[in-house]
């Protein structure tokens, strides 16, 4: 048997040593420039807009007076968006998600199905508003509605929920099934008793990150024609409506100074939903965490 030279091996794994160091300070310097990042951007938008917050600016309607705006109907406007896109979005993309991994035949078609649903994750937003503008707006006849926007939207992070949901079905092991359908349970029974809950944890981080991106795109409601400044709050989903990154967007245009403490104080505002609704995703994640 021949043997390896003790200095040969000590000399490629100092090389090796050496490389793993150095990428280890890249990939560590890349994660501090992002933090960075985050922190000066956090910290302008605290300072700039935390004087702003108040009572009066979440109960005020927009207003061409800095001091006088307000971020009520973009707010109810957001949330009534999301009444749409949540029900829509979630239902469809799960529902997407379990017939392709528990009913679908594994052949062409379907390999041809989730390569498309994987690359329309990746599509501009404002593609999805285009088709949205076509199809709800013109051909529906919905206008400029919360319905219109929220169907729009829907289709803007279907896919991504679809893929997560795909991601978190395939995840549940093999033998639970195999346990359900010994026992004699049908598949659709081992599908809502068994793969469902055990799967819940990456559904619902998947449909979070999707809904948080559909509560902060902007593109998609300009293309659409959603007005900027309304001054009355939507009574149903057929109304027309503001949302939060259309205020924020058209505060940040103007020319004034006072405006960009405005849009400011309204990203701060918006921020606190889109955390809202993470923690809301991390209790339910963390309930049905160990379910298995």
């Amino acid at each position: 048997m021949r043997y390896i030279e003790h200095q040969q091996v000590i000399k490629r794994m100092n090389g090796r040593l050496l490389v793993n160091g150095i990428f280890k300070v890249i990939f560590l310097a890349a994660t501090l420039l992002a933090l960075l990042a985050l922190v000066i951007l956090l910290y302008r938008i605290v300072t700039q807009g935390a004087g702003h917050l108040s009572i009066e600016f979440l109960t005020n309607f927009a207003s061409r007076f800095p001091e006088k705006a307000g971020i009520k109907a973009a707010l109810i406007g957001s949330l009534w968006l999301m009444v749409v896109v949540a029900p829509t979005s979630i239902i469809l993309g799960v529902g997407s998600a379990i017939y392709l991994e528990e009913y679908a035949k594994q052949n062409r078609i379907t390999s041809f199905i989730r390569m498309n649903i994987s690359n329309l994750a990746g599509v501009p937003s404002v593609v999805f508003g285009l088709l949205g503008l076509t199809i709800f707006v013109r051909a529906m006849a919905l206008g400029n509605s919360i319905l219109a926007a929220g169907f729009t939207m829907s289709l803007l992070i279907l896919p991504v929920i679809v893929v997560a949901s795909q991601e978190a079905i395939r995840s549940v092991p093999g033998e639970l099934r195999d346990a359900s359908y010994g026992m004699g349970a049908t598949k659709w029974q081992t599908i809502v008793k068994i793969i469902l809950p055990a799967a819940i944890p990456g559904i619902l981080t998947g449909s979070i990150l999707a809904l948080s991106r559909a509560i902060g795109e902007t593109a998609p409601l300009i293309v659409i024609g959603v007005p900027v400044i309304i001054q009355f709050l939507p009574a149903g989903v057929m109304d027309t409506f503001t949302a939060l990154p259309m205020q924020i967007y058209d505060w940040s245009s103007r020319p004034q100074q006072e405006f960009q403490t405005v849009a400011a104080a309204g990203i701060m505002v918006l921020m606190a939903v889109l955390l809202f609704m993470n923690s809301i995703a991390v209790i339910i994640r963390n309930k049905f965490d160990k379910r298995y």
